[in-house]
C-alpha cells in the first residue's frame, strides 16, 4: 500500500480535466506531499507524467486495477517549481491560414486515437502523446510541425518533447480542436 496525503477522484474525466484538477490540488499541498490521482482516461498516464515533469513536480508512477489508473505525484518544494511552456505558439486561425496556402507542413494530432477518429484536421498525422517518444524517429527533423490536441495542454507537452528531441520548427496550436472552425474529417 502506497501512503498518500491526498486523493483526487478523476474517474470519468477526459483531458484536460485530470490535469486541471491535479494542478489545483497541488497548489494547496505542502512540499513533499504525495497526491494519488484515480483516473479512467487512458491518456492520463502520459499527460500526468509530462505535466509533472514540466511543472517541477515528481511523477512517481502509475498502477492499474479494474480499468482504474492510479497515478502518484509528489509535490516539489517551491524553489523547484518552474512550470515550463513551449515558447512557440500559433492560433487556430494562423494554422488555418497556413493550411489554406497549401504549405508543406506536418499537423501532428496528439490526442487519443478515438478523439482523432471522430474529428481531425484533414491530413493530420495521429500520434497520441503516450506514443510520441517511441515514434519521434519516424518524423522528419526538417519538417515544419504544428502540434494540436483538444485544448492546447497536451500539445504544449508534446511540443516541448519534440523540440527537446532536436526538431527546430515546432509550434503549439492553441486552443486546438475544442475551438477549431476549419475543415475537419473523420474516419469512423
Amino acid at each position: 500500500m502506497i501512503k498518500t496525503d491526498f486523493i483526487l477522484d478523476a474517474k470519468g474525466m477526459a483531458c484536460p480535466m485530470p490535469i486541471v484538477k491535479t494542478r489545483k490540488i497541488m497548489k494547496e499541498m505542502e512540499p513533499g506531499n504525495v497526491l494519488e490521482v484515480q483516473a479512467t482516461d487512458k491518456g492520463s498516464t502520459a499527460d500526468l507524467k509530462a505535466w509533472a515533469e514540466g511543472s517541477g513536480h515528481y511523477y512517481l508512477g502509475t498502477t492499474e486495477e479494474a480499468g482504474v489508473l492510479t497515478h502518484y505525484v509528489r509535490k516539489s518544494g517551491d524553489e523547484e517549481q518552474v512550470e515550463k511552456k513551449h515558447p512557440h505558439i500559433v492560433s487556430n486561425e494562423q494554422l488555418k491560414a497556413i493550411l489554406e496556402e497549401n504549405r508543406e507542413v506536418l499537423v501532428l494530432d496528439v490526442r487519443e486515437s478515438a478523439e482523432y477518429a471522430f474529428n481531425h484536421i484533414p491530413g493530420a498525422k495521429s500520434l497520441p502523446l503516450g506514443d510520441l517518444e517511441s515514434e519521434l524517429g519516424n518524423l522528419d527533423k526538417e519538417a515544419e510541425i504544428y502540434v494540436v490536441c483538444r485544448t492546447g495542454n497536451r500539445s504544449d507537452i508534446a511540443s516541448r518533447k519534440v523540440a527537446e528531441a532536436g526538431f527546430l520548427k515546432v509550434k503549439n496550436v492553441v486552443p486546438g480542436m475544442s475551438e477549431w472552425n476549419g475543415p475537419t474529417e473523420k474516419i469512423v
